[in-house]
């Protein structure tokens, strides 16, 4: 039985920009199906029949449905911040392709990053019925969240064992956990710049509209 979809929420300027880039034909023509993914799911169509009217598959319906509810807070700040052309090339960026897992190199540095900080939270946060993140674990939450499409397990562990820390077996896990039972304030400052240290070492690219990936 399939789960349910991701709600899909948009402000009125953000329809606006969708709009502009479903029916423009300067647009990029995955962006613009995608666009019509999101314009589509906020009228309340399902993801069958999304997926029918735009001939696509459903799955994909699903990854950006969750993608867009991950960074419509973030969408929102810009939209009040920014001018409209800022909003527009945020909206594109949350759209753009995302990379395909199994081959060396395809995740970003932001990517790789975000994972890292969702092994720092604590799993009920997430709703997990676990006091210990596990790679499988984390690997399912992640692409729930839309960080990614898709990753192996395998993937998630070689991440976690490169993740800013000398230790090899799944090692930002265990400084994680022991900094959230030990309670120490100093533990949110040393994550972020584990997290940092990772992301710079996989890759230079930054987004500049402040997007969490």
């Amino acid at each position: 039985m399939p789960g349910m979809a991701a709600k899909v929420v948009i402000s009125e300027r953000q329809q606006h920009v969708l709009r502009t880039m479903a029916f423009s034909r300067s647009c990029a023509k995955g962006l613009a199906h995608r666009a019509e993914i999101i314009l589509l799911a906020f009228e309340g169509h399902k993801n069958e029949d999304i997926a029918k009217q735009l001939d696509c598959e459903r799955h994909s319906i699903g990854i950006w449905r969750r993608r867009w509810q991950y960074y419509f807070e973030q969408l929102t700040v810009i939209e009040c911040a920014e001018k409209s052309a800022a909003l527009r090339e945020a909206i594109e960026e949350v759209l753009s392709d995302l990379p395909r897992a199994g081959c060396g190199g395809t995740f970003t540095a932001d990517q790789i990053a975000l994972i890292l900080a969702v092994a720092c939270e604590p799993p009920d946060k997430s709703g997990r019925p676990v006091t210990h993140w596990t790679s499988r674990e984390l690997a399912d939450e992640v692409i729930k969240r839309g960080i990614v499409a898709t990753i192996s397990v395998r993937q998630v562990g070689r991440f976690l064992k490169d993740g800013g820390t000398s230790t090899a077996q799944e090692s930002l896990l265990a400084q994680c956990q022991s900094e959230r039972r030990g309670g120490l304030r100093a533990a949110s400052a040393r994550g972020v710049r584990d997290v940092s240290s990772c992301a710079a070492t996989a890759g230079k690219g930054r987004n500049p509209y402040g997007l969490r990936r």
